[in-house]
């Protein structure tokens, strides 16, 4: 009985103290595992899991086209405010792939990355076929281009564009709108004004968007510094773009849009977009969960389309006019052009009065980025974006009619993506599932050395306790050792005799 309780005490003793140094190691040495794991699963790197990831984006990603057609054609070359109707969504399946994949020694990649677009009747809230009312983007666009020019030239345009029949509107498919049309305005601009459209014959706003690359992009792999992990090096050769008045808004800043540097902050994150000509940042806003998976929401800060009056680091993108759009002509063939943000949500209230039918708000027009910040991948996120055609009305074409200088919304789309099945799954047990068990085990171990180790000690000392009572025991009862003292009595406490 005595060895069986010391056996059992000694393996309590040793369970728990083995307890204690697995826990104390996962608590020590989990998270840096884990750390390990993701600087080697994300960096760019043929061995590395997100590799393949990076190369063939799995993530079904959907564009989202919004047309806003001109109810009142007639009105607007009168002077009167347009009216506006929103049509679509037209919807197109996205697909990204990489080519030209080149490494380089200092630790740079270089790619182009390919896009096609297939159109989604299922997902979609009309046809290319559809027709409708928008303006005639050449003709306004050219009127605005040409207006400084001496009156002799804008007389013989204004006469070229009447011959050829051109007005201010037209009524054209989406599928023209989108992907291009026949338009011998084109050469009759560049014989008149040669070099003003440095293209021929056919004109569409996304022509150049299908079947096409975004530029040549060499990002950091990530293998020496982590943190410089898919951070732009060079676009096109270039380390700064120049379009723009200011270093600083000439800048490549970020990651080419796709992944960030692991272990993010809750602070911001940047990308260069090709699209809009220049770098972004995006702002943290709150953290949050999708699909289990933790993630930080980024979000457009309101001084991203600001003006240079309102937010001084964008005067180098001036000429400005209101807050809330960007103009894009030096990037955009001298076209008076604007981006601003869907129904110009966070924009100057005077955008919107100027026309009828916008209603902007944050749930449907702001734009976010849901990012996993271990790793820097992105598990849900939607790019919104609207393109502005700045129309007027331009002495000597009089085509232009009386328009009021106006800067009138074309379309909006939104590029959005989300990683779900079998990808999903996978991320979340390796990158989330795990860590977390591997947490909560640590926790439990050193939670059970606890009373394992102190019924141990119970043990023990109850066995000691034991050995002193059973070796009292053994030696019997103890004896009682007499009194010499009580034994001799003194005379004086002897009784008296008794004499009578």
């Amino acid at each position: 009985m005595a060895v069986a309780r010391r056996r059992l005490s000694v393996g309590l003793g040793l369970a728990g103290l083995a307890c204690a140094l697995l826990g104390g190691c996962l608590l020590l040495l989990g998270p840096l595992i884990v750390r390990q794991q993701v600087i080697k699963n994300v960096r760019i790197d043929p061995s590395s899991i997100s590799f393949q990831m990076w190369k063939d984006i799995p993530v079904p990603f959907y564009l989202s086209v919004h047309f806003f057609e001109v109810l009142n054609p007639k009105q607007v070359l009168r002077g009167e405010k347009p009216v506006l109707s929103q049509r679509g969504p037209y919807v197109y399946r996205e697909y990204r792939v990489k080519t030209n994949i080149t490494f380089h020694d200092n630790d740079t990649v270089s790619y182009l990355e390919y896009r096609q677009l297939f159109f989604q009747p299922h997902l979609s809230n009309g046809t290319e076929d559809e027709y409708i009312v928008v303006p005639n983007i050449m003709l306004m666009g050219a009127a605005v281009m040409v207006e400084k020019l001496p009156d002799l030239l804008k007389l013989l345009l204004s006469g070229a564009l009447a011959s050829l029949k051109q007005e201010a509107f037209m009524n054209r498919t989406v599928g023209e709108i989108m992907w291009g049309y026949e338009d011998p305005l084109i050469d009759a601009i560049n014989m008149i004004v040669p070099g003003l459209l440095p293209f021929k014959g056919k004109f569409g706003l996304f022509m150049d968007f299908n079947n096409s690359d975004s530029g040549l992009f060499t990002v950091n792999t990530g293998m020496n510094n982590i943190s410089q992990v898919h951070m732009v090096d060079s676009w096109n050769g270039l380390k700064k773009v120049d379009y723009w008045r200011s270093s600083q808004c000439n800048m490549i800043n970020g990651t080419a849009g796709e992944m960030w540097p692991p272990f993010m902050s809750p602070t911001s994150l940047q990308f260069y977009s090709p699209d809009a000509c220049r770098s972004m940042t995006l702002v943290y806003e709150e953290s949050g969960q999708f699909q289990g998976v933790p993630t930080f929401r980024f979000v457009a800060p309101k001084t991203l389309f600001a003006n240079g009056t309102d937010y001084p680091p964008n005067e180098g993108f001036c000429p400005c006019m209101q807050s809330g759009i960007q103009n894009v002509s030096t990037c955009r063939l001298n076209a008076p052009m604007f981006i601003s943000h869907p129904h110009f949500y966070n924009a100057d209230p005077s955008l919107v009065d100027a026309v009828e039918g916008l209603h902007p708000s944050k749930e449907q027009h702001g734009l976010f980025l849901d990012v996993h910040p271990m790793t820097g991948i992105p598990m849900n996120c939607s790019i919104k974006l609207q393109l502005n055609l700045y129309i007027k009305h331009v002495s000597g074409i009089i085509q232009t009619g009386q328009i009021k200088p106006v800067v009138l919304p074309l379309l909006w789309f939104a590029e959005s993506g989300s990683i779900e099945g079998s990808v999903l799954k996978q991320f979340y047990t390796n990158l989330v599932l795990l860590p977390s068990v591997l947490e909560y085990l640590q926790y439990i171990l050193l939670g059970l050395s606890v009373p394992l180790l102190v019924s141990a000690a119970l043990l023990m000392a109850r066995r000691k306790e034991h050995k002193v009572t059973e070796s009292l025991r053994l030696k019997g009862p103890l004896e009682v050792i007499p009194n010499p003292c009580a034994q001799a009595e003194s005379p004086s406490s002897a009784p008296s005799p008794d004499v009578s």
